[in-house]
């Protein structure tokens, strides 16, 4: 019933003769005849709760259809059950459903009445033969009324959040726990492989397991090389739990101990962070919490003769400090309204992720080269300030060390 009132309430946004179309991907092949996992088009999940590829949903106030793979017993034994189009009403409460290759004798039937049609056109086979049919008539986006909805997160896919926050957190903490010197990084990152199998999710994305001056890659995901000791390791890794996600970033020394250089920088990311959140409440601009961590990042390698006043922070902090959370993990939603920067509304979901990563420079005292620190926690925006749901993490110096020495 979640996903049919999802419709209803989109479509309550819509003029009274509004059609929407929205489709899932067909499989993607990996090489020869290997496909990488499905995932369904978040759009699509979020408003069907269908997760069979190659579909299409058509609906309007009057009517919901659903275009489907058929039931094909020779296929089914090599890659499982479909639902089927006998079976799709009553399980996806559809009035109607059709093999998916009748979409093109139906979809024109479905279009001819509707006043106004609401499509985003994705490129995937489905949507070239949508297209087809769209070419004689005028339609809208659908993302600017979906994506809203999806900002806000009820109750439901909270607790999915809060789930998928909880078992990323518990990755991390064995990660810590067993992280040592002349380990590779892949073999920490098979930590994360196996906790999240463990609990029947996958990564929310490709994870980021960065020791030493890898770690002033942002996107770094190699993750085959051996840890120094001495050096810092940045885990940047999160599940997905029925597609939502959760997006942790840790940063801990390898030996279990942070020297005075590290513990310098990491206590000015630490600081920009729980800052940031602090200031996260209902009716605070979006970007605030960008403009509290960037202050206090600048000032942080000021003090420390990093950065000379009126010098270019970007040098070593290069990103935002937050972005939105859900089916996606970068996920949709507006920054900005009539061209003015958003307020937090309660049920929004942030990260919170101030970083500095300091590169090989001559100007810079050598203690600080090749360490990189980011700190994030995924935050949920209540109605009267905000909950941290990956907050079970520990992030503080003392804590992280006490925690790596109980190996």
């Amino acid at each position: 019933m979640i996903h049919q009132n999802r419709r209803k309430e989109l479509l309550s946004q819509l003029d009274e003769g509004a059609l929407v179309i929205v489709s899932t991907n067909p499989e993607q092949l990996r090489n020869g005849d290997v496909h990488y996992p499905f995932r369904p088009n978040s759009d699509f999940w979020y408003l069907t709760g269908f997760t069979e590829p190659q579909a299409v949903a058509v609906f309007s106030k009057d009517t919901y259809t659903i275009f489907l793979r058929d039931k094909d017993p020779a296929r089914e034994i090599w890659d499982g059950k479909r639902l089927g189009v006998s079976d799709a009403p009553h399980a996806l409460k559809a009035d109607k459903a059709y093999s998916v290759d009748k979409l093109k004798t139906q979809l024109p039937k479905l279009i001819a009445d509707a006043t106004t049609l609401y499509y985003d056109f994705k490129p995937c086979t489905l949507d070239d033969k949508i297209i087809e049919h769209l070419a004689k008539n005028q339609y809208q986006s659908l993302a600017a009324y979906a994506h809203e909805m999806r900002l806000i997160k009820d109750d439901k896919e909270i607790e999915l959040m809060q789930k998928s926050a909880n078992i990323s957190v518990n990755a991390h903490q064995l990660a810590m726990q067993q992280t040592r010197a002349d380990l590779f990084e892949f073999e920490v990152a098979s930590i994360f492989d196996a906790e999240f199998r463990k609990n029947n999710t996958e990564h929310a994305y490709t994870p980021i397991v960065a020791g030493g001056e890898n770690a002033c890659v942002l996107h770094y995901i190699e993750n085959n090389k051996v840890l120094n000791d001495g050096d810092l390791l940045l885990i940047d890794a999160g599940c997905e739990v029925e597609g939502y996600a959760s997006d942790i970033t840790r940063t801990f020394p390898v030996n279990g101990t942070f020297s005075a250089a590290q513990r310098q920088i990491y206590q000015i990311v630490l600081d920009a962070q729980l800052a940031a959140i602090e200031s996260i409440k209902p009716g605070v601009m979006v970007v605030k919490p960008h403009q509290i961590a960037t202050h206090i990042i600048q000032q942080g390698l000021i003090d420390l003769g990093i950065l000379q006043v009126g010098g270019d922070l970007s040098q070593f902090y290069m990103h935002g400090t937050g972005h939105y959370l859900g089916l996606d993990v970068h996920d949709v939603g507006a920054y900005q309204k009539n061209d003015q920067h958003r307020q937090y509304e309660p049920g929004m979901v942030t990260t919170v992720e101030p970083g500095i990563y300091i590169r090989k420079d001559d100007k810079i005292n050598p203690i600080y080269w090749g360490i990189g620190i980011r700190i994030e926690d995924d935050v949920l925006i209540t109605n009267n300030g905000n909950k941290v749901l990956t907050g079970a993490l520990v992030k503080e110096i003392d804590n992280i060390e006490s925690l790596m020495r109980e190996k």
